[in-house]
């Protein structure tokens, strides 16, 4: 469990599916993502993560906002699974619509980076995102994430003709989570 100052992070519960998939079913939150989900993609997206959690001790963890203990979206590190962060540690993060604008996604950015950076051997996290998604390019700058235009690439899991295929990578360094 990692806490912030607003928030927690923790491992996903059975009854995370329902409120996890109003987050992911709204068309907004989607619009960057891909197409909004189903309980049946909701519930596999969980059962993924915490498979995940349990082979590697992390994954996007579900986030509450401590205030109310309300699941607000997902935010935590994996083991990337496509180029340019196949193998790295990957952050991300995902909030309800409501959520937005309040600093959650940034807050806990910088938590799940604190604890990977505690945690794990990586000299190096790395976040993509659809080329156009300036919500999230915006946390990854605020965190202090780098763009890396030379690892710009076509989301492998997309449509040829999807439009939020073309994607980009940004990365931040040990050495320079150190001097922040």
């Amino acid at each position: 469990m990692i806490r912030t100052e607003r928030l927690t992070m923790r491992s996903w519960r059975d009854d995370d599916v329902v409120p996890f998939q109003a987050i992911c079913s709204d068309p907004e939150v989607m619009a960057t993502l891909g197409p909004p989900l189903d309980m049946d993609a909701t519930a596999a997206r969980i059962a993924w993560m915490r498979g995940h959690e349990a082979e590697h001790g992390h994954c996007f963890w579900a986030l509450e906002r401590q205030s109310d203990a309300r699941l607000i979206g997902w935010c935590g590190v994996i083991r990337g699974d496509i180029a340019p962060v196949a193998d790295k540690v990957e952050i991300g993060w995902r909030l309800a619509r409501d959520c937005w604008g309040a600093g959650f996604a940034s807050e806990a950015a910088r938590g799940a980076a604190a604890w990977a950076f505690a945690n794990l051997p990586d000299d190096e996290i790395r976040a993509i995102t659809w080329q156009d998604n300036v919500r999230s390019r915006a946390v990854m700058e605020r965190l202090g994430m780098q763009y890396c235009a030379e690892l710009d690439f076509d989301h492998p899991k997309l449509a040829e003709d999807d439009p939020l295929r073309p994607h980009v990578t940004y990365s931040l360094s040990r050495l320079a989570w150190e001097t922040v």
